[in-house]
C-alpha cells in the first residue's frame, strides 16, 4: 500500500495497528463522511503558554530598597533579591555590617570562591589578610563593615557586567546612606572606578572629597598585595593616613 493511501485512510478515520496477527474488530465503521465530519468539528484544546517572568529593571531595585528602614532589613532583602548572578552563585556574600562602627567603610569588588563557599565578604586569604591590615591600625571587623560590589560571585570570577553591577548598585547605595561612613576605603581597580570614579593606579591612597561628606581613599586589593607583596608599603602609609583621618573626626 502506497504513502498515498494510507495517508486517505488516516483521514478517513481508519487506525490500525502492527501485530503479527490480524486483529479482529467488532465494532462497526461509521460511513465515511460521517467521521471526516467529527474530525473537523472536535475541538482542540489550546495550549497554555507561560508568559515569561518580566526582567528586572533598576527603577524596580530603586524602589525596592526605599522600603527597609533598618540594615537588617536591607541585608534580608539582598538575600531574596532575584539578581541574575544568583543563579549561577553557590552563596550570598553577606556583607559584614560593624557592631561598634569607627566610622570605616570598606567596599570591595566581586565576592571570591571562598566568599561564595562560606557566605561571607573578604574572607580565605584575602580575608585573613585584610584582618592582619586592620589589625595594625588599632581595628578590627566589629569596628568596620565591609560588603561588595556585587552579592553573588560571577561565573568563573569574570568581571561583571554593567547591568549585574547596576542592579546591585542601590543596595551599595542605601547601605552607605544607613552606615553613615566618614571614611571609605575601596580595594582594587573595580571599586576604585565605581564608587570613587578614579583609577587606582594613579590615585592609590589618595583623599577624595565627597558631596556626601565622606572621604574615599582608594588602595590595592589583599589579592594584589598577596601576588606582589612590595606594595605592601604603599598600603601601609594610606591605612595610617586613614587612622589619623579617623581620630581627628
Amino acid at each position: 500500500m502506497g504513502n498515498n493511501a494510507l495517508y486517505d485512510l488516516n483521514m478517513a478515520g481508519v487506525r490500525w495497528e502492527l501485530a503479527e496477527m490480524p486483529i479482529k474488530s467488532d465494532v462497526k465503521k461509521a460511513p465515511l463522511q460521517q467521521n471526516f465530519t467529527d474530525i473537523t468539528n472536535r475541538s482542540v484544546s489550546k495550549p497554555i503558554i507561560v508568559p515569561p517572568s518580566a526582567p528586572i529593571t533598576l527603577d524596580t531595585v530603586k524602589s525596592m530598597v526605599e522600603r527597609p528602614t533598618d540594615i537588617e532589613s536591607l541585608v534580608r532583602m539582598v538575600c531574596e533579591f532575584n539578581h541574575p548572578l544568583r543563579n549561577s552563585a553557590t552563596n550570598v556574600a553577606l556583607p559584614n555590617i560593624a557592631k561598634n562602627s569607627n566610622g570605616l567603610l570598606i567596599i570591595t569588588d566581586i565576592p571570591s570562591t571562598e566568599d561564595d563557599l562560606s557566605g561571607k565578604v573578604l574572607s580565605g586569604n584575602a580575608g585573613e589578610l585584610i584582618d592582619k591590615m586592620l589589625s595594625a591600625i588599632e581595628m578590627s571587623r566589629n569596628q568596620v563593615s565591609i560588603i561588595p560590589l556585587v552579592f553573588w560571585r560571577t561565573p568563573g570570577g569574570r568581571t561583571p557586567t554593567r547591568e549585574e553591577l547596576d542592579l546591585a548598585r542601590p543596595f551599595i547605595n542605601k547601605m552607605i546612606d544607613m552606615l553613615t561612613p566618614k571614611i571609605i576605603i575601596t580595594l582594587g581597580t573595580l571599586a576604585a572606578t565605581e564608587i570613587a570614579k578614579t583609577n587606582l593606579t594613579t590615585k592609590h591612597g589618595i583623599e577624595i572629597q565627597t558631596n556626601a561628606g565622606y572621604t574615599i581613599i582608594p588602595i590595592y586589593h589583599p589579592n594584589y598585595l598577596i601576588l606582589k607583596p612590595s606594595a605592601k608599603r604603599e598600603v601601609w602609609d594610606a591605612l595610617q593616613n586613614v587612622q589619623k583621618l579617623l581620630k581627628k573626626q
